[in-house]
């Protein structure tokens, strides 16, 4: 079929040529529109104001990705209707019947959440003919509100649960994902072709998928504004699963406005996935929320023990909040140690979740897809040529959990882990100190990427170190939202600021990123991969 062919020609690094032949045919003539770092909004208003089309804007993007994502391999797919979603939807406008605040904008999504015309593929061969009869429900409720669904992004394969003892950048059908700011960096996992293609401007804005910093750290890494919600704010029906226990999707963007018009759009209680029975009761307007007074008065925990502090970002972090008390922020010094590391629990309750939860996914797959549960995923890994270069520890790791969920040590560990980052955790350092939020360095630096297939040390924990790992783990492990913000550079490379609040204060945190967004305007826009592709040009 004409979708498969497109995306093995993507595959191929054929520069989208086939896609975008059928998606760039023009019925009439499309006067050009400059999307490179216009904000989701500006665009909002300008298909308001009919100063552009729909039309005219999705094109821009596909021209940018055929001009760019041959470098950034940000982009596996663009939707074969990408054009005629956008004239259905300059139709509608016409008409004066706009669906929504999302009407004729277009959003990347992640290939691990489902969307009816492209294989779900979650960067595996194994999932190449995954095409869903029927759109993820956060697809359907961002179509809802007038989106159109521009195509899928990179991703870490399965969400980063593959190999556990040798690298493997990104995916086997993406390619290696790279880093806007410096090509030789990693753009982090597992939303890298959300975080690379939104820092680039390949798309309004993307929506990921996060389990334990999978939104979050690829923000930081490019320089973006990233919302790992309450778990479940947002159903994950219809995305490939990595752990019931800590999957979320949520927005990338380049301004907090962006994300907060996103995840407006993308909350609610669905039926399907139980997890989000008190979502509509807690959800908001989180646009009408944004206030550049927002961290007035606020008491917010600074905490300094996560491994994103460092000396190359202490000078960075030390300036944002200075931004924050300038804005009438009272800021709490926490003690270090308020947060064990539970990395050993974290990995034993995704290994029990993925082989549970892919089965379950899996049954709804078409028939040609003959992967139907981990240990058929294994056997595919070591038998295909295109996967067999890499191990498959991780996977082999949730095969060992022949139990799965049934198994006692499943609920033991979940209730000890949700004991101790949530109510001994998160829960005593917000009633202890009194504080909304506490505020983080997000991650380090990007990495330099290793060669695919070389041997790192085994990513299974034997054991807890001293320290924790991350916040956004923690976060997970309490399934407590968290918000990245850029915060500047650091040797030219990006680097967030995370706001972690309690259950359901996406609201909150959002308005406070805003004021700090606001009142400090860190983010700066990459040049690299534009240099990398004008000097290619040259040759």
């Amino acid at each position: 079929m004409t979708m498969q062919i497109s995306r093995r020609a993507l595959m191929a690094g054929a520069a989208t040529s086939l896609v975008l032949a059928a998606c760039g045919q023009k019925k009439q003539a499309v006067v050009p529109y400059e999307v490179e770092e216009v904000a989701l909004s500006q665009i909002a208003d300008d298909l308001a104001a009919k100063k552009t089309t729909a039309v005219a804007v999705t094109q821009a993007y596909i021209d940018r990705i055929k001009k760019y994502d041959g470098m950034l391999h940000s982009v596996i797919a663009i939707a074969p209707d990408a054009i005629a979603q956008a004239e259905a939807s300059d139709k509608r406008r016409a008409a004066g019947k706009p669906l929504g605040a999302l009407e004729g904008i277009p959003i990347l999504l992640k290939d691990n959440i489902d969307a009816v015309g492209m294989p779900t593929t979650a960067g595996s061969f194994a999932l190449e003919f995954n095409l869903p009869k029927q759109d993820a429900e956060v697809v359907r409720r961002i179509k809802a509100a007038g989106a159109i669904v521009l195509g899928k992004a990179n991703l870490s394969q399965f969400a980063g649960w593959r190999p556990a003892e040798t690298v493997l950048n990104s995916s086997t059908v993406g390619k290696d994902a790279r880093n806007p700011y410096d090509l030789a960096r990693s753009p982090g996992g597992s939303s890298s072709g959300g975080g690379a293609s939104t820092a680039a401007s390949l798309a309004a804005a993307n929506i990921g998928s996060d389990t334990t910093g999978s939104i979050i750290g690829p923000s930081s890494f490019n320089g973006i504004v990233g919302m790992r919600p309450t778990i479940a704010l947002v159903s994950r029906t219809g995305v490939v699963p990595l752990s019931e226990t800590m999957d979320t999707t949520g927005p990338m963007a380049r301004t907090v406005r962006d994300a907060a018009m996103l995840l407006t759009a993308m909350a609610g209680s669905d039926a399907r996935d139980p997890y989000t029975k008190d979502s509509d009761a807690n959800k908001k307007d989180y646009v009408a929320g944004l206030s550049t007074d927002a961290l007035k008065g606020k008491r917010l925990g600074v905490v300094r023990d996560f491994g994103g502090y460092n000396d190359k970002t202490q000078p960075v972090f030390d300036a944002a909040l200075e931004v924050m008390k300038a804005q009438g922020a009272e800021l709490v010094e926490i003690p270090a140690g308020q947060f064990p590391d539970h990395r050993v629990e974290q990995l034993a309750i995704m290994s029990y979740d993925f082989h549970d939860n892919f089965a379950d996914y899996m049954k709804n797959a078409p028939e040609a897809v003959k992967v139907r549960d981990v240990d058929a995923l294994v056997a595919f890994n070591k038998s295909d040529p295109r996967e067999s270069m890499y191990d498959s520890g991780l996977i082999e790791y949730a095969a060992s959990r022949t139990q799965g969920r049934a198994d006692p040590e499943y609920a033991q560990m979940r209730a000890l882990v949700k004991q101790r980052t949530a109510v001994e955790g998160f829960d005593k350092v917000f009633k202890d100190f009194n504080v909304t939020a506490v505020v983080l360095p997000t991650r380090d630096v990007a990495d330099e990427m290793k060669p695919n297939g070389e041997k790192q040390p085994n990513r299974i924990p034997k054991e807890n170190a001293k320290a924790p790992g991350s916040g956004s783990s923690i976060a997970a492990l309490a399934g407590y939202p968290n918000l990245n913000v850029p915060m500047g550079l650091v040797n030219g490379l990006p680097v967030g600021i995370s706001l972690i609040g309690p259950a359901w204060s996406e609201g909150d945190l959002l308005a406070m990123g805003y004021a700090y967004e606001q009142a400090s305007k860190m983010r700066v826009a990459p040049k690299a991969y534009k240099v990398a592709v004008s000097t290619e040009q040259q040759k």
